[in-house]
Formats: structure tokens, C-alpha cells, sequence
């Protein structure tokens, strides 16, 4: 038994961007501090990032700027820098400092790359944490590729760049000895694919910070809001949100608006498609609470999401929600309780349902807020030091 807590260096791929790394890794860096744990976290940074290592108690902190003549694009607020390798030695030299007994990386980026090849320059156990299902999304982004190929052949392509893509990530994640998924299926995938173990390491949320007493409109003769908050990309599957439109139009329901916060690719198609809906771009603080808050439904229809985040926030809003049957959103939904789990096709008839049953509607928005206080961020984090135990123990430290 462990007589002290152990030494965490922590890389995520991403810290101040709007995004489910980013979020989790600032929440894993809060409750280090508050516990008074010894923890290295890495912040990468933009291009125009200074250089900066803060100590605040045992929490170690490094911002490292990522942005280079070879860097590209990779979402409207993040990019892959392929020369961040030119920080090695500078990261190595901080991290032999820290002392180290286990380094945590969040996937195949530049700081999972270098943390993995500085934990085993360190000599010191290596954990992975897989959060977004990247095989899944190389599909979806060569959609453009796959319009080329005869109709007949297009599945069966995306088929195999989705296979090929989950190959060359489990291949990077073997280089761990144990890793960590948001849902139970994918650590089966995990397993399955790497011969790793693989623990659960779910998301929580703040139920002060997010809370229907932040709701300040009146609903009574007020169109009813569909809400959705992420990036407006092709794999969060926004297009549907336009054909939800059309669809309820079609069944003479028309007393009802959009109200979508986020950025990325497909706001414009989105835009022309969604007339009166409102578009708030990336919303933080008081005006996101108030903004979920405002919401009757949250229309989430993304099929690659490995857990949701924002959906867990919406629960804890008082804001019922409806999610596909694939990722993770449809373990923190519950079907006819907190909302409602549907296929694409049936997204609109749910939506419905709840707008022509408003004793429905008040049940569910109670169901939804006591749900979410149950998930706190902290019992995430205990059991991801659980699981570092045992990591350590296996190695008699």
C-alpha cells in the first residue's frame, strides 16, 4: 500500500480549447489542486503562447506553444503541430524535475507522442485515456473522398478507412499499460483491439454551475426552444437538425425555434437551412448556464461522441435529452426518463411527443436534474487514482 499519493505527469492533447479533452483535462487539473496531489499538468498552447512554468502548491503547471510552419488545421480553434517535437528536451528537463511515478497522455497528438516516449525514457509507467473516436471521424471527413467512387462502393470504402484508421490508433495505444474510455463498449473495443486493460473513466459535472434556476425566460405561450451546443462539424451529424425542421413543419408543428451555441465548418449550411434559429457561437460561464438553462428540449444527434459532455450539462439544467442509440450520450440518457434514445428517423416523432405532452416534458426535466447530481467530477478523478494504484503496485512502487 501506497503510503503517499503518486506523482501524476499529465499531456493532454488539448487544454484551453472548447472541446471534451480540454474540459475534462481543466476539471482533472482543478481537483488535483484542491486535493493538494502532486500533479504535472501540460498546457499546449497557441502559437503566440509565451513559455511560462507556474507552481502553485503541488500542482506544476507548463504552457508550451503549438503552432509552426508545418502545423495544420485540425477544428476552427485547434491545430497539429508536427514539429512540437522541438520541445523534447525542454519537456524532459521539467519532467525529470517533477519527478514523475506515472505519465498520462490523451491520445495519438505531439504531447501523447513525446509523453509516450518520455515515459519510457523516465523508466515510469504509461496510461492512455482514449476520448474521441478517431477512426470514426477519419470516415466521416472523407466523405468528399467517397463521392468520387460509384454509389456501390462507397460504403464499403469508408468501411475500410474507418478500419484502417482504428488499427494505426490501437496501435499507438498498445504503448500503454493501461487504458481509460468514457463508456463500457468502447473499453471492449479497446480491449479487444489493444490486449490492454481498460477502466472506466467517466465525465461528471458541475451541478451549481449548471442549473435550471438559471433559466430567465418565459416559457408560458413561448415557442418551444430545441437546443444543441458542440462543434457544427460533419460528425456531430448537425445536418439532421435541419431535417428535424422539415419533418415537425410537415406534422403542423410550428410553434417552435433552434437554438444552437458552438462553432465549426458547418454553421453556414446550418444558417441557410435553419431560419430563425438563433446562433450564439461558443458560449462560457453564466451565459452558457443561462443559455442551456433556456432550453425545452436538447436535440444531441451525434453518433460518434464518446461520452457528451454537454449533454450531462444539459441534465443538469433541467433540460431533458434526445440522443442516438451509438457513442456514449445513450448511457447518461435514460430512455423515457431523462429523454428519450432514438435513431435519426425518429428524432422529430420524440421531439414531438414532448411538445404535445407538457406534464411529460415537467417529469422528465425533474428526472434529468436529480440524474446529473448524481455524477460529480470528483468520483470520476478517485477512480482514475485507483486505477494509478494499481498500475504502481504492479511494479512494486
Amino acid at each position: 500500500m501506497r503510503s503517499a499519493p503518486p506523482r501524476v505527469a499529465y499531456l493532454p492533447d488539448t487544454f484551453y480549447e472548447i472541446n471534451g479533452v480540454a474540459h475534462t483535462s481543466r476539471h482533472f487539473e482543478a481537483f488535483a489542486q484542491r486535493r493538494g496531489l502532486p500533479f504535472f499538468c501540460l498546457h499546449p498552447g497557441k502559437k503566440d503562447t509565451a513559455i511560462r512554468e507556474q507552481q502553485q502548491g503541488e500542482l506544476t503547471t507548463l504552457d508550451i506553444p503549438r503552432g509552426s510552419a508545418i502545423s495544420f488545421r485540425l477544428e476552427k480553434d485547434l491545430t497539429f503541430d508536427a514539429a512540437f517535437i522541438r520541445h523534447k528536451k525542454f519537456l524532459e528537463d521539467h519532467l525529470r524535475a517533477f519527478r514523475p511515478d506515472i505519465v498520462h497522455i490523451t491520445g495519438p497528438s505531439e504531447p501523447g507522442i513525446l509523453g509516450a516516449w518520455l515515459a519510457r525514457n523516465l523508466k515510469v509507467p504509461l496510461v492512455a485515456s482514449w476520448h474521441t473516436n478517431l477512426h470514426e471521424y477519419a470516415a466521416q471527413r472523407s466523405a468528399w473522398l467517397m463521392r468520387m467512387l460509384p454509389a456501390s462502393q462507397r460504403a464499403a470504402a469508408e468501411k475500410k478507412i474507418e478500419d484502417a484508421a482504428l488499427m494505426a490508433c490501437a496501435r499507438f495505444y498498445r504503448l500503454a499499460e493501461v487504458l481509460f474510455a468514457p463508456n463500457v463498449d468502447l473499453c471492449r473495443l479497446l480491449e479487444r483491439f489493444t490486449g490492454r486493460h481498460c477502466a472506466l473513466m467517466p465525465r461528471g459535472v458541475e451541478t451549481l454551475s449548471f442549473a435550471p434556476e438559471f433559466r430567465d425566460r418565459n416559457g408560458t405561450g413561448d415557442a418551444f426552444v430545441l437546443g444543441f451546443c458542440g462543434r457544427l462539424s460533419i460528425e456531430k451529424n448537425v445536418a439532421l437538425l435541419a431535417r428535424i425542421r422539415t419533418e415537425l413543419i410537415e406534422k403542423g408543428i410550428t410553434n417552435f425555434r433552434f437554438l444552437i451555441i458552438g462553432h465549426g465548418k458547418e454553421e453556414g449550411w446550418l444558417r441557410q437551412h435553419l431560419p430563425n434559429a438563433e446562433f450564439t457561437g461558443v458560449l462560457r460561464g453564466k451565459d452558457l448556464a443561462r443559455a442551456y438553462a433556456n432550453m425545452d428540449l436538447f436535440v444531441f444527434p451525434s453518433h460518434t461522441d464518446t461520452f457528451g459532455n454537454v449533454v450531462l450539462e444539459a441534465l443538469a439544467s433541467g433540460v431533458p435529452a434526445i440522443v442516438t442509440p451509438d457513442g456514449g450520450p445513450r448511457y447518461i440518457v435514460k430512455d423515457g426518463e431523462t429523454g428519450f434514445i432514438a435513431t435519426d428517423d425518429g428524432f422529430s416523432a420524440a421531439i414531438a411527443k414532448l411538445i404535445h405532452d407538457p406534464v411529460l416534458h415537467a417529469q422528465m426535466s425533474t428526472a434529468a436534474r436529480l440524474y446529473a447530481q448524481s455524477a460529480s467530477w470528483d468520483s470520476v478523478f478517485e477512480g482514475v487514482y485507483s486505477t494509478y494504484d494499481e498500475v504502481l503496485a504492479s511494479h512494486g512502487r
